[in-house]
C-alpha cells in the first residue's frame, strides 16, 4: 500500500493521508466516514475547559471513482485540517481535527458531530462524546430586586459551574411587622447555564395602598447554591399624594407672602387732604 501526506500551514498535525485499499464487496460506487484506528462507533474525548484535543476521522472510497465529500461539525467547536477532501477510487482518506472545549464549560457530558457529505447530497455522521473535566460548583446570586407596580422584579446570576434550575421563595413584612406576602419555595420554569442571568418577576396581587413594606427574596438550587435579597417599598395612595403636595404648595405660598411683607416694613402714615390744610391756617 502507498499514500501521500500533503501539509495545511498553521496544522499541527499532518493534513491529509491517502492510503491504499481494496474495492470491498457490496459497497461499490459508495463511501463511509469513521473514525481512524478501527473499532470504534463513535469519537470520544475527555478536557478541562480550553483544552484542544486531536483526533482523526477517515473517509473510505472503495468506489472505481473518486468522490469529493466535504467534512462539518455540529454541536461542538470542531476545526478540520482539510474541509474538503477528494478521495480517489479505492483509497481512504485520514483527515486530522481538533475539538476545543468550550471556555467556561459545566463539568459534564456533551455531544457533537462530524457530518460528511458529497455533491450528490449523500451524507454521513460520526458522533462525538466530550467529557468536560473540572469540579462542579453550584453558585447563584439574586441581584436588582425592586418592587414595580403589583410585581416584585429581580435577577438571577449562574456564578457556578453547573446547570441550576433555581426556586424563589418571597417573604414581604409590612408596618408592625405584619406579613404580607409568604410564599413558599417554588421551582421556576428556567435552566440557567453557567455565567448567564435572566430577569424574572413575581406577581404581587393586592399589594398594600398604605404601607412601608420589607421585601425579601431567596433562591436556591441543587447543590447547595443558595442567595438572598431584601428591598424596601413605600405605598401611598394617589389621592393622598395630590393633598399633600397641595397643602405643600399652599404652605409655600403664605410663607412667600410673609416674607415679602417683613422685608417692606411698617405702613407710611397717610398725607392729609388739601381742604384739611386750609382749615388748618384758618
Amino acid at each position: 500500500m502507498s499514500f501521500v501526506r500533503f501539509a495545511v500551514q498553521g496544522f499541527g498535525l499532518a493534513a491529509l493521508v491517502l492510503v491504499a485499499v481494496a474495492p470491498c464487496a457490496g459497497a461499490a460506487g459508495g463511501w463511509s466516514v469513521v473514525p481512524s484506528g478501527g473499532g470504534r462507533p463513535a469519537f470520544y474525548a475527555e478536557g478541562s475547559p480550553g483544552t484542544v484535543l486531536q483526533d482523526t476521522v477517515s473517509v473510505s472510497n472503495p468506489g472505481g471513482r473518486p468522490v469529493t465529500v466535504r467534512l462539518t461539525g455540529t454541536g461542538l467547536p470542531v476545526t478540520l485540517a482539510e474541509p474538503s477532501v477528494r478521495v480517489p477510487a479505492r483509497t481512504r482518506a485520514e483527515v486530522p481535527f481538533t475539538v476545543t472545549v468550550p471556555v467556561g464549560a459545566a463539568p459534564g457530558d456533551r455531544t457533537g458531530t462530524l457530518v460528511a457529505r458529497d455533491v450528490d447530497g449523500r451524507t454521513g455522521t460520526v458522533r462525538i462524546r466530550l467529557r468536560v473535566g473540572g469540579p462542579a460548583l453550584a453558585a447563584l446570586t439574586v441581584e436588582h430586586l425592586a418592587v414595580h407596580g403589583d410585581r416584585i422584579t429581580y435577577e438571577l446570576v449562574n456564578r457556578g459551574t453547573t446547570v441550576l434550575v433555581p426556586k424563589v421563595a418571597v417573604h414581604a413584612d409590612g408596618v408592625l411587622g405584619r406579613v404580607l406576602v409568604n410564599r413558599a419555595p417554588h421551582t421556576l420554569p428556567v435552566r440557567l447555564a453557567p455565567g448567564t442571568r435572566t430577569g424574572l418577576s413575581e406577581p404581587w396581587p393586592g399589594r398594600p395602598a398604605l404601607d412601608a413594606v420589607d421585601v425579601r427574596l431567596t433562591a436556591t438550587a441543587a447543590g447547595g447554591a443558595h442567595a438572598t435579597a431584601s428591598t424596601r417599598a413605600r405605598f401611598v395612595p394617589r389621592g393622598a399624594v395630590a393633598g399633600t403636595a397641595g397643602a405643600l404648595t399652599a404652605a409655600a405660598a403664605v410663607t412667600a407672602v410673609r416674607r415679602r411683607a417683613r422685608r417692606a416694613g411698617p405702613a407710611a402714615e397717610p398725607l392729609p387732604m388739601a381742604d384739611e390744610l386750609t382749615g388748618a391756617a384758618r
